[in-house]
């Protein structure tokens, strides 16, 4: 943890530990370990909605989706997931949400949603409004009524879920909204007619009023200059963006830390934190770079190997220490726990199809649970019963015997204290 490109990830404080009786624990020997990074490291859990919440409906089987697993191995499978990850992203697609009109996936989404969050999980929707995975039915609707039934839609869904998901990708991709041709959509049709700031207003406002303590994100692929230019008519505007999402699928490979260091300056001058909201590398053969629309590369079969396997576990060491080196860098969600029913078929999962662990799954671990992380550390307290601890930002533990309390490091706090018993 001596990294000088991650202190400011760190914290330190003196704690005062004091026994039963209340008095300072002088010269006792304690146990500090940590339990939870404030970092947002995440992942999508769109594999556990299913294994969680129970089988999809029969109605969405002609809607496009991904993520999935044929390993019925929750406790499995779960473990895998909660080793490294702390944040979990789950799929709130329209079309896929609500193939019928007025039948919705509320019930097995809100377990999976409470299943996380009993993990001490943090659970972020995806997305409020996008123009793709869209259900069939609203074709057939006046802009009017579209209008109407998505505001309906936020509203249910961001006022529904308050406590349980307060994180939103409010809109996802408004930079090509307007002029997406790959597909008839309602939502296209409404942001050319209406315009992209109106449409973007028209989520953050909808989706703050009904949960005022949400935190809202402006969803990106789009990292050029007009990505640059919607933010800031959006803040010129008034509207309250809470993050900024950047989108960082390479599966034409690995962009680089000068690519990133740069892109991330640009949008960190807006002065709102950077989430990046997905992340995907392959551990098989990169896609073709003549290929703009990765959607366009879809193939029968596309192997993870292990030439790819060691370098998306090079690389994803390197993505990942370049991400948290930045300051203004406050989530990093990665897109895929395995390559089964992975996006676009690519290998861009931590485990292999069959559930085996890659490279790449022991590399980023051994980050954020290892050179990242305090394990379970013996520390003597001084003749005042305080002990210094320094770490990572997060959540700790601090024991003697069978007496157990929380205390959190965070960038302000320089004292604490801890009545144990």
């Amino acid at each position: 943890m001596s990294d000088s490109s991650v202190r400011h990830r760190m914290g330190r404080t003196t704690l005062v530990v004091r026994g039963p009786d209340r008095r300072p624990l002088a010269d006792q020997v304690v146990t500090v370990a940590q339990q939870r990074h404030s970092f947002a490291f995440g992942n999508i859990g769109f594999d556990f909605v299913s294994l969680v919440g129970g089988p999809e409906p029969e109605a969405v089987a002609d809607v496009e989706g991904f993520g999935g697993t044929n390993d019925g191995d929750l406790e499995r499978l779960g473990n895998l997931w909660l080793s490294p990850f702390n944040t979990a992203t789950l799929p709130f697609y329209w079309g896929r949400y609500e193939p019928r009109r007025g039948v919705t996936d509320t019930e097995r989404l809100t377990k999976t949603a409470q299943w996380f969050a009993e993990r001490g999980v943090t659970v972020k929707g995806h997305p409020l409004v996008w123009h793709t995975v869209q259900p069939p039915w609203l074709l057939d609707l006046d802009l009017d009524e579209v209008e109407r039934l998505l505001r309906a839609r936020i509203r249910d869904l961001v006022g529904g879920l308050a406590g349980l998901i307060d994180v939103w990708d409010a809109i996802n991709e408004a930079v090509i909204m307007p002029v997406f041709e790959n597909g008839d959509n309602a939502i296209t049709r409404l942001a050319r007619a209406r315009g992209r700031i109106y449409l973007v207003r028209m989520a953050f406002e909808e989706a703050r009023a009904a949960n005022p303590a949400a935190t809202l994100v402006l969803n990106d692929f789009d990292l050029s200059s007009a990505y640059e230019c919607l933010i800031e008519g959006l803040l010129e505007a008034g509207v309250g963006i809470d993050a900024i999402g950047l989108q960082t699928h390479m599966h034409q490979g690995y962009r680089g830390e000068e690519y990133m260091q740069h892109m991330l300056d640009r949008f960190a001058r807006y002065g709102l934190p950077l989430h990046l909201t997905e992340t995907t590398l392959v551990s098989g053969h990169l896609m073709p770079p003549h290929i703009e629309d990765l959607n366009d590369y879809q193939i029968p079969d596309w192997p993870t190997t292990a030439e790819g396997e060691a370098r998306q576990a090079e690389e994803m060491v390197r993505h990942y220490r370049s991400l948290v080196a930045h300051p203004a860098v406050q989530s990093i969600n990665y897109w895929g726990l395995t390559d089964n029913g992975a996006w676009l078929g690519a290998p861009a999962g931590l485990l292999r199809a069959d559930g085996s662990r890659k490279p790449s799954y022991d590399a980023l671990e051994t980050l954020i649970k290892g050179e990242w992380w305090l394990p379970p550390t013996d520390l003597r307290t001084d003749a005042d019963g305080t002990v210094t601890v320094e770490g990572f930002l997060g959540d700790y533990t601090v024991s003697v015997g069978d007496h157990t309390e929380r205390f959190t490091l965070s960038p302000t706090q320089t004292t604490a204290t801890v009545n144990l018993g």
